[in-house]
């Protein structure tokens, strides 16, 4: 394992994407498989853009399981020094319906519970996650233990270092109620730095949906950066030296949504590694998801630097 520039901790499965876009389940005749997650996702992304990334999760003891490892190592170039294998719980799987495209739904198989759930501090080594660059962990990682208190673990053993990241990732399949959530996410805000999420996910987070409300009461807790994702909108760039600016989208036909979120993160995660300042970053982190919507797949389709640099018009 060489120096990590990228951690991401989370979530992990077997994806199997519907070949046949805009229909329901009951029509859908076949599946490309790949691998995805959040956290999985953003490790892509950013290793596909050039970067050192690796990987906190566990997988099954199972077929799927020796899959996820060999593609993360041979396909995508993801550091698996730290995705661990539970003995018995069995590697989830998720079903992609595209349907409707811009928000296709997902059906999750991680009965009766996720191997990635079952993480303890045990599973990394502190040293990696005091030094990482960028350490990036989604709020969904807080919704049931050992993982909670486990994350909670790597968080303080971080200790506010600059680019620490909080995706927002709303998932409410996991949550009882968006109450729940906000009792466990809303404290790890006082651990990162850099909060990244949509209107929802800060409504849940903190209770606040209006985005620059939202954006400034993240700062207001200490945090360095807040990005907050406006759909068609674009993306508020707020940070607690002064930057307030709206980032407009890239306008795209949408074949499918799922990814281009975790496309952004990787996008934005290749500029900060880069030195650019967060706006540039953010436009090209708008760039990178919008060409991941146009494509169906998750971790097979992020784009690279080449594509996004031609997409945006402009050199590297």
């Amino acid at each position: 394992m060489g120096d990590l520039q990228l951690l991401t901790v989370g979530r992990v499965s077997v994806d199997l994407y519907a070949q046949q876009g805009g229909v329901s389940m009951t029509e859908v005749q076949t599946f490309a498989k790949s691998i995805g997650g959040t956290a999985t996702n953003v490790a892509v992304a950013a290793a596909r853009f050039g970067h050192r990334a690796g990987l906190v999760t566990k997988v099954g003891d199972d077929q799927f399981g020796r899959y996820i490892r060999h593609a993360l190592e041979n396909t995508f170039g993801v550091d698996t020094t730290f995705v661990q294998t539970h003995p018995t719980l069995k590697t989830p799987l998720a079903f992609a319906e595209r349907l409707p495209p811009e928000e296709p739904s997902i059906i999750f198989y991680r009965e009766p519970k996720a191997p990635d759930m079952e993480l303890v501090p045990a599973d990394v080594d502190r040293q990696v996650i005091e030094d990482v660059d960028i350490f990036w962990i989604p709020a969904s990682r807080f919704h049931d233990e050992p993982s909670r208190t486990t994350v909670a673990t790597f968080l303080q053993w971080r200790e506010r270092r600059r680019h620490t990241v909080i995706d927002l990732d709303w998932r409410p399949m996991f949550w009882a109620s968006e109450a729940e959530a906000r009792h466990h996410i809303e404290p790890m805000l006082e651990h990162v730095t850099m909060a990244v999420g949509n209107r929802k996910e800060c409504e849940v987070a903190i209770g606040i949906s209006d985005p620059e409300k939202a954006a400034e009461e993240l700062l207001a807790r200490g945090l360095e950066a807040a990005i907050v994702k406006l759909g068609g909108d674009g993306v508020l760039v707020a940070t607690a030296d002064g930057v307030r600016q709206q980032i407009a989208p890239f306008p795209v036909e949408v074949v499918c949504g799922l990814g281009a979120g975790d496309a952004f993160g990787g996008a934005l995660v290749h500029g900060i590694l880069s030195g650019w300042d967060l706006v540039d970053s953010v436009r090209y982190g708008n760039a990178a998801g919008a060409i991941q919507a146009t494509r169906v797949m998750c971790a097979d389709d992020m784009p690279t630097v080449a594509e996004v640099d031609s997409f945006m018009g402009e050199g590297a």
